[in-house]
């Protein structure tokens, strides 16, 4: 069974069941990879969170089932997973802007969100460079906090930018910095252009709603970690990806186009599995002063 073939029959799962309790684990298993990854994939190839899908499909039905008049508003928010009438009611109105009483009216304006499937649709004409890297285990280091995958932010409501620009404003970033030593490019045989201060997410398992995410650096041996959280990387096979490319018009990818391409193209034709474990969003500057990008994944290997 092909990667098109599995997605599907994962979405098959999901429409069959939006009536009743999901099985993240369930998807994951038909799918033929873990929980996150298919969340990962998901969000990058269709732009749109899994949990996001669920309730848009779950509310699409809810307002047709709400325009037969012997439904009542209870037996249909309990139909499609909501506990009270008022949460249900919540959710209808932030997406279809009426309440369910008012969409039983005739002439009422209601939102549809469609089921999703994968198709083949012919791309690749833009090339992609990619290089593979074997690495002994390191560690890393820094500030560590937990997201929902849904809305990508933190228990205190903050999505990863606006913690960026945060930990920017209030010098945790600079003292961040001053643990750095000088060599820790040679140290850690890392090319000169890899800034000091990354991003390393879903290193370990938190829940299927949830992952990690660590902004830190390379731990060499002259480096100061009191007080920040040490995460161990294995010895692993990976991929690089960067947004550098000398092959569409603006000479570079954004993030989110270069990632849907990874998971909508290259992992559909390379015949290389993306594992958990940790993934590396490495800032870079060029000799010419060009910031770039550097998305890196782990991936099987022979070794492995």
């Amino acid at each position: 069974m092909d990667w098109l073939q599995r997605m599907n029959h994962a979405i098959d799962y999901i429409e069959e069941n939006l009536e009743s309790d999901i099985d993240y684990d369930q998807i994951a298993k038909i799918a033929l990879c873990s929980v996150y990854q298919f969340q990962r994939m998901f969000s990058f190839v269709l732009e749109v969170p899994l949990a996001e899908y669920i309730r848009r499909r779950r509310l699409t039905l809810a307002a047709l089932d709400l325009q037969n008049r012997q439904n009542k508003v209870t037996d249909v928010a309990l139909k499609y997973g909501y506990k009270t009438p008022e949460s249900f009611s919540r959710a209808f109105q932030n997406m279809h802007n009426l309440t369910p009483t008012s969409a039983r009216n005739t002439g009422c304006q209601l939102k549809a969100y469609p089921r999703l499937s994968f198709q083949l649709i012919l791309k690749g004409a833009v090339g992609m460079h990619y290089r593979i890297e074997k690495r002994d285990a390191f560690q890393v280091y820094g500030l560590e906090d937990i997201y929902n995958y849904d809305n990508i932010a933190n228990q205190q409501g903050e999505s990863i930018p606006e913690v960026w620009q945060n930990i920017n404003k209030n010098g945790e970033l600079d003292r961040l910095l001053q643990t750095v030593p000088g060599d820790w490019q040679h140290e850690g045989n890392f090319n000169k252009e890899l800034g000091a201060v990354f991003a390393f997410d879903s290193y370990k398992f938190t829940s299927n709603t949830t992952f990690p995410y660590l902004i830190g650096c390379y731990r060499s041996e002259n480096s100061k970690v009191d007080g920040y959280t040490i995460v161990d990387v294995p010895a692993s096979t990976w991929v690089v990806f960067s947004t550098l490319s000398d092959e569409n018009e603006s000479g570079r990818y954004d993030l989110s186009t270069l990632k849907n391409k990874i998971f909508s193209e290259w992992l559909q034709t390379s015949k290389l599995n993306i594992l958990d474990g940790g993934n590396f969003e490495m800032y870079c500057t060029n000799k010419d002063g060009y910031e770039y990008c550097e998305l890196w994944y782990r991936i099987e290997s022979n070794s492995e």
